[in-house]
């Protein structure tokens, strides 16, 4: 769904505001008078009536037209609703009030949000991996080796779990140093494996045929631009 579908979807909706907004209103800036505001021209807008006066639209609320008024205001402002021009049956031009905006900033915000998410997910389990190398290796990592993590994941995009089953590869092959694993992960990703499933899958074939790689034998073929390798070279 893109944000203009988004949109649309929210402006065919019923009269009752979507959860997602009910939800994040106060973090998107938005108190309850604000939003009880805006329910009221969402619901005069399903309704047909597209032109209301501050004392139709404070009509049955515990707010004065006056502080309506200031309510729609602030929220002009804003950004979460706008004024458009339309043109009613007689032919005669108004303005009316739209919140067509709301459901534009509630979209941006949740793909900020989902990003912010994400972001601190790949924190996490880089720390995590970086936990995971230093208790295998049984000493902490070198600035070149937390570096060679961080390449892995931001520049490669190798995902965690498949860093994680390529050190369980290594030490299961008794090569535990940062330039097997990343011949694994450098094999996996020539044969176009993309998850842990796969590549344990592919491990336990290769097992089977009594394959290990070649880490000496190919490494005049294997040449990868990355800052360890010259630190790794005997």
């Amino acid at each position: 769904m893109n944000r203009q579908q988004f949109i649309e979807m929210q402006q065919k909706g019923s009269t009752s505001l979507p959860n997602l907004l009910i939800a994040h209103y106060e973090q998107l800036g938005l108190n309850e008078t604000q939003m009880m505001v805006m329910l009221k021209i969402k619901m005069n807008e399903e309704q047909g009536v597209f032109f209301q006066t501050f004392e139709e639209l404070s009509a049955g609320m515990t707010i004065s037209a006056e502080e309506c008024a200031y309510v729609v205001q602030q929220l002009i402002q804003k950004g979460f609703i706008s004024i458009q021009p339309f043109e009613d049956r007689s032919g005669i031009q108004h303005d009316r009030y739209s919140i067509e905006p709301l459901w534009g900033m509630l979209y941006d915000f949740l793909e900020a949000k989902q990003v912010k998410e994400k972001q601190m997910n790949h924190i996490e389990e880089e720390k995590s991996l970086y936990s995971l190398f230093e208790e295998e290796f049984g000493r902490p990592l070198s600035p070149l080796e937390g570096e060679t993590l961080s390449i892995w994941m931001d520049q490669d995009h190798h995902d965690a779990a498949m860093i994680r089953l390529a050190l369980r590869e290594a030490v299961l092959s008794g090569k535990l140093n940062f330039r097997y694993i990343d011949r694994i992960l450098f094999e996996w990703k020539k044969k176009g494996l993309k998850t842990a499933e796969e590549a344990k899958e592919h491990s336990q074939h290769f097992r089977s045929q009594r394959k290990p790689l070649q880490s000496k034998e190919d490494a005049s073929s294997y040449k990868r631009q990355v800052p360890f390798y010259n630190w790794l070279e005997q």
